[in-house]
Order: C-alpha cells, then sequence, then structure tokens
C-alpha cells in the first residue's frame, strides 16, 4: 500500500503542475488554429500572475486579482492582435515584445508598489483560491483504493483545476461541433476562402487571441493564487514556452494536448519527488538534471523528434485582402 500511496501522490502533483500547462495550451490552441502564431503566452501568464497577485493582496479578494488577471491577459492579447492582425506585423516579433514587457514590468511594478524586490506581499487564505473538496470525499477517504483514488487525487483541487480540465471537452466541441470552431480552423488554413464567403477574417482571429487572453490570464491565476501564496518573480519559470512544446507535441487537437501537459506535469512531479533519492543502479542523480528533465523534453519535441507536425497553413502569415 506504500507503493500505491506515492503513487497516487505522484499523481496528485502531476494534476497540479499540469493546470497551467494545460490553460496556456489550450489558450495557445485557439490562437494557433486561427493563424495566428502566439510565444508570447509566457509574458501572458507571467502579467496575469502579477495582476492576481497584486489585486488579491490589495482588496483580499481572489476573484477580484482573478478579474485583474483575466483583464491584463486579455489586454495584452488585444495588443498582440492590433500588432499582428491589424498592422500585419511579424507574429514572433510581436510575441517576443511582450515577453519581455511582461518579464521587466511585473519587477518594476511589484518592487514600486510592494517594495519586496518584484514579490507581492503573501496573502492569506482569504485572497487564494483554496481546495474543493468533492461531495463524500471524507466519508470515502478510508475505503482502499477507489475511496484513496476519489478523496486524494480526485478530490482537494482548486476550482481552476476543474475548469483547465473541462476546457478540454469544451475546447473539442467547439473546434470541431460549432459554426464558429469550423470558421476558426477554415480561417487558419485558407483564409481567402473565409473572406469570400463574406466573414471577416479580422473579427474572426480577434476573437481566437481574446480567448487565448482569458485562458492565459486563468493560468496565470492558478499559479499566483492556487499554486502559490503571491506573485514571485519570474514565477512561471517558462511554462508558456512548455505549453507551445505540449501544442505541438498534440499537433493543435484539444485532447492529444491535455495528455502532452500531463506527461510534462508528471516530469515536474517526479523531478521533485525524486531529488536526493538514489535510484537502482544509477544512485543519486544531480539535483540540477532532475528539474531540468522537463525542459530536456521540451527541447527534444522542438527539434523534431515527434514525427511531422503540420501547423495551419496560414499560420504566421498576416492576410492580406485582394482587391
Amino acid at each position: 500500500m506504500q507503493l500505491f500511496d506515492t503513487l497516487v501522490f505522484l499523481l496528485d502533483s502531476t494534476v497540479r503542475l499540469s493546470v497551467p500547462l494545460l490553460l496556456a495550451a489550450l489558450a495557445g490552441l485557439y490562437s494557433e488554429r486561427s493563424g495566428v502564431f502566439d510565444i508570447g503566452l509566457e509574458g501572458k501568464m507571467l502579467a496575469g500572475a502579477f495582476a492576481a497577485g497584486a489585486a488579491a493582496a490589495v482588496t483580499g479578494s481572489a476573484w477580484v486579482g482573478l478579474i485583474a488577471a483575466v483583464a491584463i491577459s486579455l489586454l495584452l492579447s488585444l495588443v498582440h492582435g492590433f500588432a499582428s492582425i491589424t498592422h500585419r506585423g511579424n507574429q514572433i516579433v510581436s510575441g517576443v515584445a511582450i515577453n519581455f514587457i511582461a518579464a521587466g514590468s511585473t519587477i518594476i511594478l511589484g518592487q514600486a508598489w510592494f517594495s519586496q524586490g518584484g514579490r507581492t506581499p503573501l496573502l492569506s487564505d482569504d485572497a487564494r483560491l483554496g481546495a474543493i473538496r468533492l461531495p463524500f470525499a471524507e466519508a470515502v477517504a478510508d475505503v482502499p483504493i477507489i475511496g484513496q483514488i476519489y478523496s486524494d487525487l480526485l478530490s482537494g483541487h482548486s476550482i481552476l483545476a476543474y475548469v483547465a480540465f473541462l476546457m478540454v471537452p469544451f475546447t473539442w466541441w467547439v473546434l470541431f461541433r460549432t459554426r464558429f470552431g469550423l470558421r476558426l480552423r477554415a480561417v487558419g488554413e485558407n483564409p481567402a476562402a473565409v473572406d469570400t464567403a463574406g466573414i471577416s477574417v479580422a473579427w474572426l482571429r480577434y476573437r481566437a487571441v481574446m480567448c487565448t487572453g482569458i485562458l492565459t490570464g486563468l493560468a496565470g491565476t492558478y499559479l499566483a493564487l492556487s499554486q502559490n501564496a503571491g506573485f514571485v518573480k519570474d514565477m512561471t519559470a517558462g511554462r508558456g514556452f512548455i505549453a507551445l512544446a505540449a501544442l505541438i507535441f498534440a499537433k493543435w487537437r484539444p485532447v492529444p494536448v491535455m495528455f502532452a501537459c500531463l506527461l510534462f506535469g508528471f516530469l515536474d512531479a517526479f523531478s521533485i519527488r525524486i531529488q536526493g533519492t538514489p535510484l537502482p543502479f544509477i544512485g543519486q542523480v544531480p539535483v540540477q538534471f532532475m528539474q531540468a528533465l522537463p525542459y530536456i523534453l521540451t527541447v527534444v519535441l522542438l527539434a523534431g523528434f515527434i514525427g511531422q507536425a503540420i501547423p495551419p497553413r496560414a499560420g504566421g502569415v498576416p492576410y492580406v485582402k485582394e482587391r
């Protein structure tokens, strides 16, 4: 049973660590399916985390923090849309600029407002999004296997964790079962055909980047108000780029995106769990190597070891209406 308890603990950590990756990857899915590449996921998550931590620290309300995070991430997404859709700028340059702006401004504003080295004040429990206990979780906690899975693995997560996993079937339904999703996928493959049908390419792409802003805001909120008790400098730690790797690994499909994020979350959880523990036939693995495991996998996947991943044909290409 000790082995099973360890497994449940490891899987529980996997779920918790994969939530921000999943929200960010689904955010990128909407944008990139519409033909707008967005490597600014990292910056929008970071700005959202800072906004959530700062607003929650000032007001004492986690919900105000969530609204602030979504608002700032949505604003940055609209900036990206304005640069790349309206003015047909380079989407990669725009995304990099957002990352730099978020990385610098969060530290400067954090120091100016709170004088704690770029951090926000430590949040009380009332200013955080606490764990939700599912019905009967306490009653079945002592039941072997099934009770432990329900009580310790499925129950006890933040509301944003449940939202993240519910977004997977919802995103699949939106993309493949609604008129909006059909048009969104079409504008990422052949925007000229969509324009010929009398549908605004720009408005479709703007709606896609707005979805990206909302989801990255939720990802930042989870980092600041659920996984941690406030904002700390560079707390996203490359998760936006890992989410992009998961998106490419899953070939821009919602359900594979979830499993890719769980894989990255598992590696992160495993690296934390195994630190300082000698492995059979290997001995004690350096802590630095274990911490680098998720990033090593990111490089391996992006280097092309996952087979051919074909992005939307119009991805990264500004649409110019024929006259």
